[in-house]
């Protein structure tokens, strides 16, 4: 199992922090769509290194269209020398509509059309066919010379898509290379609902493609000691109660009997109660969505935890948790 990290810098700070990511064994980098655009911080990233991937784990699709990212992917894969890979997700209508003025609608199988147009896209830029998708939301049909970048020298970039239900998983069985796991999860919820849909998706693949590759999103709350463990359970509390005051993720909380603790988190996100929904993920529900420990449990927890996993992200809210985090790189290597 890969283990992977958050590039969760000021984009200034990309190119150092992923060449140390490089050095420490991990086997990707990946961006986010937070406060800072996430492809721009892998420019920098790109020349900074030489081996580990680099991607982006989410860009929000429905934010820009299937030409934008096609562009995008296409040059950041010369830039990597064929290391980066597409991490694309829907995010919640809301974002979209509110914080982006996009349009929100069928999120699933607009999703699966971004990922046909933006592989059509890049079929014309291979020049082996005239720019000709029409879709139900998307339409792209021309692409002269000037506007045509040509062939990478590269394979085209990996496609990976984040989903939680079981909809979105089976589209990223169909149409994608990889699936991001949501870090808001549990085991038992995955193999109940979304890795029976993942494989759904994957019977029904037209493509010729094989395989999808698991990168499972982890939050981990690593110590030296019992003070230090207990003070990175009480930051990761924090993105927990954040994530389930989400409807989106309820799905998690309905297998634990606990619906209701999605109403009253949310209720108290409007009111701007951060610090206070903190408290309302017990030790209980805190081990069954994250792992906490030493190093060496860490490693073991995440050995007997993932085992659907191709790799594990670590999810970590504190900065001094690095040098811990790179044990656990070692331990699982």
């Amino acid at each position: 199992m890969k283990i992977d990290a958050m590039l969760m810098v000021d984009p200034e700070e990309a190119g150092p922090a992923a060449r140390r990511f490089e050095e420490e064994g991990y086997g990707a980098a990946w961006s986010f769509e937070g406060p800072h655009d996430p492809f721009f911080p892998l420019v920098l990233a790109s020349q900074a290194t030489e081996r580990i991937e680099l991607g982006t784990a989410i860009a929000v699709a429905f934010a820009r269209n299937p030409m934008v990212c096609a562009y995008m992917a296409h040059d950041l894969q010369r830039l990597t020398r064929g290391r980066f890979i597409l991490g694309l997700g829907t995010q919640i209508k809301p974002h979209i509509e509110k914080r982006f003025g996009e349009t929100w609608s069928h999120p699933a199988a607009r999703m699966r059309e971004f990922v046909q147009a933006i592989r059509a896209i890049w079929r014309t830029f291979r020049g082996e066919a005239p720019l000709d998708f029409r879709g139900e939301f998307y339409t792209h049909t021309l692409m002269t010379p000037v506007f045509n970048p040509g062939e990478s020298n590269h394979p085209d970039p990996r496609i990976f898509l984040a989903a939680v239900g079981p909809r979105m998983a089976e589209i990223t069985g169909e149409v994608a290379d990889g699936f991001i796991v949501h870090p808001f999860h549990s085991k038992a919820f995955l193999e109940a609902e979304t890795l029976p849909a993942l494989a759904r998706g994957i019977a029904r693949r037209s493509d010729g493609r094989t395989g999808c590759e698991i990168s499972c999103q982890t939050i981990v709350a690593l110590g030296r000691n019992d003070a230090e463990i207990a003070r990175a359970r009480d930051q990761a509390r924090g993105q927990l109660s954040f994530y389930a005051s989400t409807p989106a993720y309820r799905g998690v909380l309905e297998l634990y009997g606990t619906p209701e603790l999605q109403v009253e988190l949310n209720r108290m996100s409007k009111a701007g109660q951060w610090t206070e929904m903190s408290s309302r993920i017990d030790d209980d529900l805190f081990d069954t969505l994250a792992v906490s420990g030493t190093p060496g449990e860490v490693a073991d927890k995440l050995r007997k935890r993932n085992t659907f996993a191709d790799r594990t992200t670590l999810m970590l809210y504190n900065e001094s948790d690095r040098d811990a985090a790179t044990e656990v790189v070692h331990n699982l290597s």
